[in-house]
């Protein structure tokens, strides 16, 4: 099969490998489409690990069943998550993906594409995680619902990840505030959320501190620079309080108010497997078990029209012209949509 492998020189190319071998608990899906996420090109970039394949998001057709599997059967439209630029053998962009059916969803007949359902991994499993994992955020997790009188803050509502985590945190009750560009302020609210302030307006601490009535307790930054954590602690009313991040938790950020715990979230734990990362993160099979039982709601999540994939960007070319793509994202131009690619 063709497949985009990280190559010396911080590149990615297009090679041919072998189909991956599946196991009697595995199933083989043949790819159709596939999407981007930042941690693509900082894998190529940075981690460097040459000869496997890139890419997390994909979404296709079953061509083959372990015999131990019966959730799934020949011609299933399925997507899923991996960990891209880790694995010979597993990688979304390819023509094949392997995946433990647990970890994969089925997509229900006539509601997405495949490029919509492709747009629906790593940014909608990182929210998932953070807003509802009870070593995160721990909010009350869909059917339930909150109250619906507690407050949110999401930083960076048009991210990725962050176009789910405003319709996440909707569904289950909550009241959503978020910041974004003034652009996309329509887009974050058509999505859930109740009130959207630009994060360069120099009075938005106050703005959002009135909205809310200075009641905010919990947050999620979706962009965990130092800038967007030091602006979400201050958004925080007095007493105890809890932000999740998907980057490093800032020192600088944290000392604003010490009552606030930053804690931190990586989606690659929900997949069970032991993380080759820096001095190496052990596999956490409670990670996974949270996501394999939340992604058995999502077709019904899905077919209900509760969750909406990511507006997405067809980026022609197919695997040959991810790197081009890549590129494009490093240098910030992505912005309220998904790039997806027809493989």
């Amino acid at each position: 099969m063709k497949a985009l492998i990280t190559q010396p020189g911080q590149t990615a190319g297009v090679q041919e490998v072998p189909v991956p071998t599946i196991t009697d608990d595995e199933i083989l899906v043949k790819v159709v489409a596939v999407a981007q996420n930042p941690t693509d090109w900082k894998f190529v970039q940075n981690v460097q690990n040459h000869g496997t394949i890139c890419g997390c998001d994909w979404s296709g057709n079953v061509v083959k069943v372990g015999k131990n599997v019966t959730t799934y059967a020949i011609g299933d439209h399925a997507a899923g998550f991996h960990q891209g630029g880790s694995y010979t053998d597993r990688g979304a962009f390819a023509e094949y993906v392997k995946v433990e059916p647990d970890l994969a969803w089925k997509v229900p007949p006539g509601t997405l594409s495949h490029e919509e359902a492709a747009a629906m991994g790593c940014a909608l499993w990182t929210a998932v995680q953070a807003l509802f994992h009870p070593t995160r955020l721990g909010l009350v997790e869909p059917p339930k619902k909150a109250s619906g009188n507690e407050w949110i803050f999401i930083y960076g509502g048009s991210s990725s990840v962050g176009l789910y985590a405003v319709q996440l945190a909707h569904l289950a009750g909550y009241k959503v505030v978020s910041v974004a560009s003034p652009k996309n302020h329509e887009l974050v609210k058509s999505l859930g959320a109740s009130a959207v302030f630009d994060y360069k307006d120099p009075d938005v601490i106050s703005k959002i501190k009135q909205v809310t009535g200075d009641s905010i307790h919990v947050a999620f930054d979706t962009i965990a620079i130092l800038e967007s954590q030091s602006l979400t602690i201050k958004t925080f009313a007095p007493g105890p309080g809890k932000i999740i991040v998907i980057q490093a938790p800032q020192e600088e950020a944290q000392k604003l108010n010490p009552e606030v715990k930053i804690g931190h979230t990586l989606i690659y734990t929900a997949l069970g497997k032991e993380l080759k990362l820096g001095n190496g993160i052990p596999a956490s099979p409670e990670d996974r078990a949270h996501m394999a039982q939340f992604l058995r709601k999502v077709p019904g999540l899905v077919s209900s029209g509760a969750i909406k994939p990511n507006p997405i960007k067809l980026w022609e070319g197919g695997l040959a012209a991810i790197p081009a793509g890549l590129l494009y994202m490093k240098e910030g131009k992505v912005t309220g949509e998904k790039l997806v690619y027809r493989v």
